[in-house]
């Protein structure tokens, strides 16, 4: 098993977290078809960085679960590979209050059955690709509690520069 040397931060430091789920998306390749996006999953009572993941991190042709990218599931993947179980199962080895950030609001459209505490949320995907994304009002339908960090502006201003990296912008 693999172990993972991770930063660590202040005790409720969501914009530490955010921040550095932000260093996870400049990690993903830019392209104008897809988003930047980078995730941390945290043991919030213990304030560890469990795992990470940035879009297209994994490849596509992992045996038995194709299409794998999304900066999210690729957390959740990494977590059960270590516990040796397949990731719709990850609910049984996460610790009680784990927490997700994730530079953006989680796929409306391919989620990966994998569920959190709470998911913090640096944006809302704009409508580029996905239009009019549910992602944010399925997972509180699903219990998850949702919270926003789109109010600093400096951080907001940081993701949407990462997010858009590949893409031509308009002045």
């Amino acid at each position: 098993m693999a172990t993972h040397e991770y930063p660590t931060f202040a005790p409720g430091d969501h914009k530490a977290y955010m921040g550095y789920a932000v260093e996870q998306a400049r990690l993903s390749p830019p392209s104008p078809s897809k988003f930047c996006v980078g995730a941390v999953l945290v043991d919030a009572d213990r304030d560890e960085v469990l795992s990470t993941g940035y879009s297209e991190e994994l490849p596509r042709d992992r045996p038995g679960d194709p299409g794998s990218t999304h900066a999210e599931h690729c957390c959740f993947i990494k977590v059960a590979d270590r516990h040796g179980v397949h990731d719709f199962d990850i609910a049984d080895v996460l610790p009680p209050n784990t927490v997700l950030y994730t530079t953006m609001e989680p796929c409306n459209e391919r989620l990966s059955g994998s569920r959190t505490c709470v998911v913090y949320v640096g944006i809302r995907e704009p409508d580029t690709f996905i239009q009019r994304n549910e992602g944010i009002r399925r997972l509180e339908e699903a219990g998850i509690k949702v919270e926003m960090l789109d109010g600093d502006a400096e951080l907001r201003a940081l993701i949407l520069d990462v997010t858009f990296a590949g893409h031509v912008r308009e002045s």
